[in-house]
């Protein structure tokens, strides 16, 4: 049998590069290979966007675009609404009963997020958030999740949840293990943080030609290179990055060498990219297009997803019911 492999996004916004450098790409290579299940996280957004469902409702389709137009295959992948699947949101509280208040403040991943969100107070969902994220791993059973290193203490939590349920029941659960990706953060065309739609320095993966271009041209290069002849310092700048993540190895390397060297200047080394990502995207506009087009097929397709999901959570929670005696009635 196939091994399950869970990823998805909270549903905050277009997608942009640095989801597909650190995980849109890694997933239409999985699910040749694996059984995938792709969670459109609307729940999830609603720790931090809580007081804008309308925008959640809104980037919803916006995220199942992004994903049809890189190539994730419904026919291949169930791609499904998390909201829509209740059997997560009873086994989150079910699994919580056993996690510690002191072991979800001291996860680094909470923390940083909780900063990161400007948030005042800390709400009980979004401390609750990786319990969620446990659920989301559990209800069918996957085996493999595709992470940032941002995310591991959220996955370290998982599998101690599910080896704690085994052991406090019965074996149920399948202990889901990493898949660190290559690429797991994109530096921003800024230079100075993680590539974000919410800072603005985001290539959205629907961006027009135009739109690539201004921002490329504008992106922080090398600080330290101010004359063409210069020599570069490839790793301090977020071009080279963008080289390495997006064109082959040789050429990116072809690349780094002409800056270490003072051969190819910043406007020529943007130009290159630009057109790298140029190519990259053209298609990806394509396939987006002729679904926006459709948004009765999308709603299809996110239907079906749903209700196949659905299925696998019920007989999941047969099981854990079963194995927690909450099966009172046969």
């Amino acid at each position: 049998m196939k091994e399950r492999v869970l990823t998805g996004d909270r549903v905050t916004g277009k997608l942009h590069l640095g989801h597909y450098a650190g995980s849109l790409k890694n997933r239409v290579a999985l699910q040749e290979e694996h059984e995938l299940f792709v969670i459109l996280a609307d729940v999830q957004a609603l720790t931090t966007h809580f007081e804008q469902p309308d925008l959640i409702r809104e980037h919803l389709r916006e995220v199942a675009l992004d994903y049809l137009a890189v190539g994730i295959n419904p026919e291949r992948a169930t791609i499904f609404v998390q909201s829509m699947v209740p059997e997560i949101a009873e086994l989150t509280v079910l699994l919580s009963m056993f996690v510690t208040v002191n072991a979800l403040r001291h996860n680094p991943t909470i923390k940083s997020e909780s900063k990161n969100s400007g948030l005042d107070e800390m709400y009980y969902g979004f401390l609750g958030y990786p319990v969620s994220q446990a659920a989301d791993i559990a209800f069918c059973k996957a085996s493999i999740v595709p992470v940032g290193e941002d995310q591991l203490p959220h996955l370290e939590l998982a599998r101690k949840v599910v080896r704690r349920f085994n052991e406090l029941y019965r074996p149920v659960f399948v202990e889901p293990r990493a898949l660190i990706s290559e690429v797991s953060r994109l530096v921003g065309t800024d230079g100075n943080a993680k590539m974000s739609k919410s800072m603005g320095n985001a290539i959205a993966l629907d961006s027009t030609t135009d739109e690539i271009t201004f921002k490329i041209r504008r992106a922080k290069t090398d600080p330290a290179r101010i004359r063409v002849q210069d020599p570069g310092h490839p790793e301090q700048c977020p071009i080279y990055a963008y080289h390495r993540a997006f064109r082959n190895g040789d050429e990116a390397q072809e690349i780094r060498e002409g800056c270490e060297r003072g051969t190819i200047g910043c406007t020529g080394c943007k130009q290159l990219i630009t057109s790298a990502i140029e190519q990259l995207l053209k298609p990806m506009r394509e396939r987006r297009a002729y679904y926006a087009a459709k948004p009765k097929v999308v709603d299809e397709i996110l239907i079906s997803g749903t209700s196949h999901a659905r299925s696998v959570a019920a007989e999941t929670m047969v099981e854990v019911r079963e194995a927690m005696q909450l099966n009172y009635f046969g």
